[in-house]
């Protein structure tokens, strides 16, 4: 005679929940202790704007350059937008003195070729204290 075994067989199971418990944490614990290092290609330093008001900005040079790209020297326009027209320009109006500051106000519309263009004339001429000037922020004022 056959006797049967009434007990449910007991088949082997594997619980997936506490083994995705285990990774889910694992994977925020090293989400967060990752430190992420954002490197960027070139190195800038970018320029500061200095609200304080020098009295040698009273005896410097303006050269302003408008948005057509045109060159005024202090209260003298230069003919052409050429690099030795505006070079004549600015050795009329500044004379011998080259340790004079000069102060470069550019239209925020100028062509940047333009602001480069009286840049260079002024680097030719011989003149190192070149400041841009620039405008307040409007959230700063």
């Amino acid at each position: 005679m056959r006797i049967r075994d009434r007990r449910a067989r007991d088949e082997p199971e594997l619980n997936l929940v506490p083994l995705i418990d285990v990774i889910l944490v694992l994977i925020i614990f090293f989400v967060i202790t990752t430190t992420f290092d954002a490197r960027s290609v070139m190195k800038l330093e970018l320029p500061r704007a200095n609200a304080e008001d020098t009295q040698a900005q009273t005896q410097s040079l303006s050269v302003l350059v408008n948005a057509d790209g045109r060159y005024f020297v202090d209260d003298r326009e230069a003919l052409r937008t050429d690099v030795e027209s505006l070079k004549r320009t600015i050795a009329e109006v500044a004379g011998d003195d080259r340790q004079r500051p000069v102060l470069l106000r550019a239209d925020a519309r100028t062509p940047h070729q333009a602001v480069v263009t009286a840049m260079d004339a002024l680097g030719q001429l011989g003149f190192r204290q070149i400041s841009i000037a620039t405008a307040p922020d409007a959230a700063t004022r």
